[in-house]
């Protein structure tokens, strides 16, 4: 079910420069993630806020690996525009995450990613080629 979903998504998963394009943003999104969620949970804090940077340490994983992009930049989007509309911290980094999770949602995980290799066309060799 999700293999048809992601294909009706994306009708290629680029390779080439723009797939290295799409994995160096894969790449940057989830090291800010992931540097804003460590930086962020070694500080005391209330239990909420503290839930919602794990989540996104672990989008930010997911991020990485390009496993599940589409999903995983949505929640992205929205747990930094729930960041910012808390008026927790200092708004730009929300801001750029967010922005970075929505467009890699619109514009998929790129050819060096798991989602590709799961849910990219497969070639079928004959036994004759």
């Amino acid at each position: 079910m999700a293999e048809v979903s992601l294909q009706r998504l994306f009708s290629t998963f680029a390779g080439g420069w723009p797939g290295l394009g799409l994995l160096l943003l894969r790449l940057l999104t989830a090291m800010l993630l992931l540097d804003d969620e460590i930086v962020y949970l070694t500080q005391p804090a209330q239990v909420m806020p503290t839930v919602m940077h794990f989540i996104g340490a672990t989008m930010g994983i997911l991020l990485f690996v390009g496993l599940w992009t589409p999903v995983v930049g949505t929640l992205v989007a929205m747990v930094e525009a729930w960041i910012l509309l808390s008026h927790s911290g200092a708004p730009w980094p929300a801001v750029v995450l967010a922005i970075l999770g929505a467009s890699l949602a619109m514009i998929g995980p790129g050819a060096w990613s798991i989602d590709a290799r799961l849910f990219g066309r497969k070639h079928i060799q004959t036994l004759g080629s």
